[in-house]
């Protein structure tokens, strides 16, 4: 009778899970609609008809809402295994949606390119700016165009995929089972994850207030430094989540080590997308380069604070679990 009550629950939860999903994943479908519309009608998309960041974002949205659809029988069948088993399906589809949506073609008067091309230009400033400025030769940073610019996208990608399913099978096995002992874990993560997706919609519409060139304002500086550090908190936290309990240096100092890699990885991404430079996010020694590497000293500080920050709510989450 209790077994037949917590399946009641879990499928409520999924109900409640599945409308949700698909309630925030309303105008990331849309755009991944409009863009096939216009293929269908006319061989490729017109510049006008582009919608923002439909690469990552809608291949994102189409992953996680198959992996909820498969919540169900994966947590009926497999088990302990169905996140991992969600989390590599996610993926399988994330990267072939984007595969697939990269190759759609943009047409800008009498020039045209592949969708991942367009996209690659669409970092550098915000949608706005990008339709009014006279943009000439010098203007675009990066010259020809690189496919190692994606590292952003797909690291974000994977990021938000693997937190959001991890945090909504979490919820879902708690109700199945009764357990609380990641409790507290689901909800600093879902925290993380719910504020690290809501700066991604946020720099869907405004790319940080880029204007085009290496040099960027106060705002943008705050804004990318906060994004890119909580892509490590998010992931560190994440890893984290599993190593709950084990000794301090596995689960404070891996999900710590593991923050401020992410967030140096953000950093590798951003240099290959600028043909080896970085923003510089003000004047003056803290913005910098330090002699030898492309990192400033503020640079530097922003990795830094991902894993001491990412090890600190792990230190906080284990603090009546640690053996020794």
């Amino acid at each position: 009778m209790l077994n037949d009550e917590k399946q009641k629950k879990f499928r409520l939860y999924w109900l409640f899970t599945l409308l949700g999903t698909l309630a925030i994943s309303a105008y990331p479908i849309y755009m991944g609609v409009k863009v096939l519309r216009s293929m269908a009608m006319y061989g490729f998309v017109p510049q006008k008809n582009y919608p923002k960041y439909i690469i990552p974002y809608t291949p994102v949205a189409i992953a996680v809402i198959v992996a909820v659809c498969l919540m169900p029988v994966l947590m009926k069948k497999l088990k302990k295994y169905s996140l991992l088993t969600a989390s590599g399906v996610a993926l399988v589809v994330f990267f072939v949606t984007e595969f697939l949506f990269e190759q759609k073609v943009i047409v800008n008067g009498t020039l045209s390119a592949k969708l991942e091309r367009w996209q690659m230009f669409m970092c550098y400033v915000s949608p706005e700016t990008y339709q009014t400025r006279n943009w000439r030769a010098v203007d675009i940073l990066i010259g020809e165009y690189s496919p190692t610019f994606k590292i952003h996208f797909y690291m974000i990608s994977m990021g938000l995929i693997l937190t959001i399913l991890s945090c909504l099978y979490g919820f879902g096995q708690m109700v199945l089972t009764g357990t609380k002992k990641k409790q507290k874990a689901l909800i600093v993560q879902s925290a993380g994850s719910a504020l690290f997706l809501g700066l991604c919609i946020f720099a869907c519409f405004t790319a940080f207030f880029r204007n085009g060139e290496l040099l960027v304002s106060t705002l943008s500086a705050v804004l990318m430094g906060v994004f890119f550090s909580l892509l490590g908190v998010t992931v560190g936290t994440y890893v984290g989540s599993f190593l709950l309990g084990k000794k301090k240096g596995i689960s404070v100092g891996i999900p710590a080590a593991v923050g401020a890699v992410t967030t140096l990885a953000m950093y590798i991404g951003e240099m290959c997308l600028l043909s080896g430079n970085l923003y510089l996010l003000g004047r003056g020694f803290w913005f910098e380069s330090i002699p030898g590497i492309v990192l400033a000293p503020v640079d530097v500080l922003i990795i830094l604070s991902a894993g001491i920050v990412t090890g600190g709510i792990c230190l906080l989450l284990n603090k009546k679990r640690n053996i020794a």
